[in-house]
């Protein structure tokens, strides 16, 4: 235990993700010998992130505007959706240059054991946009781990009687991974190979 604002950064920095004791310490440490200006400029890029960025109000991606650039983008494929449950997702899936369509951003998985059932996820959302017949496939991209294919069960039986193309992504995905560890050419593999699931077309 440090005195007094050492172990209070220590402590904030340990409750993010990823982050244990130790390496809550290190960074402590480190933001202490280091230049102020650098120390300044984390300080002001992290209130800038909480005062400037937003939810898109369409697809549920960050962003700066009210609607994100992929949202915008004229170019993009309005036929295929594509299902996943963080925008760090969105943001390995374009690294794969495979996909040209436009996403849907859950905000999470269904996890009963931490308490996510589908009202806490951006479904009923997804349903609305669905409903106007523009979007003729959706493809679920959800992480391949229990989390993850509960949640494309799910949203598959929700889908399938709009008669819908309904497709997930193939192998290339290790299971039990997330999406956003995975390098381009497995994403890319896995978008080739995506099959269907249920539903028509």
């Amino acid at each position: 235990m440090y005195e007094g604002i050492v172990q209070d950064v220590i402590d904030a920095l340990g409750r993010l993700p990823g982050i244990g004791p130790k390496g809550a310490q290190r960074i402590a440490f480190h933001l202490l010998k280091a230049d102020p200006e650098e120390v300044t400029a984390l300080a002001e890029a992290l209130v800038a992130l909480r005062e400037q960025v937003r939810f898109c109000a369409i697809c549920g991606n960050v962003a700066q505007e009210e609607t994100c650039g992929i949202c915008r983008d004229p170019r993009r494929d309005p036929a295929q959706l594509c299902v996943v449950e963080e925008s760090k997702d969105v943001v390995a899936i374009e690294r794969t240059r495979e996909f040209r369509g436009r996403y849907h951003v859950l905000g999470g998985a269904i996890s009963p054991m931490e308490g996510i059932g589908p009202d806490d996820l951006r479904i009923r959302e997804l349903m609305a946009r669905l409903a106007d017949g523009v979007v003729q496939e959706v493809i679920l991209a959800t992480d391949p781990n229990l989390e993850g294919e509960a949640t494309a069960a799910y949203l598959a039986r929700m889908i399938a009687p709009l008669g819908l193309t309904v497709s997930r992504l193939a192998s290339g995905l290790p299971v039990g991974g997330d999406l956003e560890f995975a390098d381009e050419v497995t994403l890319g593999r896995a978008f080739e190979g995506r099959r269907r699931i249920g539903g028509q077309g």
